[in-house]
């Protein structure tokens, strides 16, 4: 199985496990980019070498006893709460967990969406646009703001977007706009 099936197959089962279990979720990062891009149009779409989702810290443990009954193993290391894909896997082959309502990180301007903040793609929950726009404002690393180039070049986001979010972010997402190779 080559590498980016991988990843999906990871994706899948996660879904899977975390819908048969009720436990509130929603993909983010790379996974969700993909859906929203592809909606737009094929030709723009990455694929992800890894799975996020967002989960409600209240549901962690619903999360673990699921997960790890379906042969995935938790892991708190270095700030981040991840699922390897099995006893053997490193930290690359694991599902991140992110906590709704949570700041990512303590330089974060805002803390990330809740589970609420999505909707039903064709294989999975997937957080809204707008709140994922924001989530990739807040992080501002190198990858979001690719993933926001994704999202104006496939039109998905426009000059009208800023005045949606913080001025802080929407001067973010403003100076993208402004400056679209980088």
């Amino acid at each position: 199985m080559c590498a980016v099936e991988k990843v999906r197959d990871r994706l899948r089962r996660t879904v899977a496990v975390l819908e048969a279990s009720r436990v509130p979720y929603a993909v983010c990062c790379g996974h969700a980019v993909a859906v929203w891009v592809s909606r737009a149009g094929q030709g723009g779409v990455r694929n992800s070498t890894d799975v996020n989702n967002l989960l409600r810290r209240t549901d962690l443990d619903a999360a673990k006893t699921a997960m790890e009954a379906a042969g995935f193993v938790y892991r708190h290391a270095a700030s981040i709460d991840m699922f390897l894909d099995g006893p053997g896997a490193k930290a690359r082959d694991a599902v991140h967990a992110g906590f709704a309502a949570e700041k990512v990180r303590s330089e974060c301007l805002l803390p990330a969406p809740d589970v609420t903040e999505s909707e039903a793609g064709d294989s999975f929950r997937v957080l809204a646009l707008e709140a994922l726009v924001r989530m990739k404002l807040t992080s501002n690393r190198d990858k979001d703001r690719t993933h926001l180039r994704d999202f104006i070049d496939v039109g998905l986001i426009d000059a009208t977007w800023p005045v949606r979010f913080a001025p802080e972010l929407g001067a973010r997402l403003q100076h993208i706009l402004d400056t679209p190779d980088g």
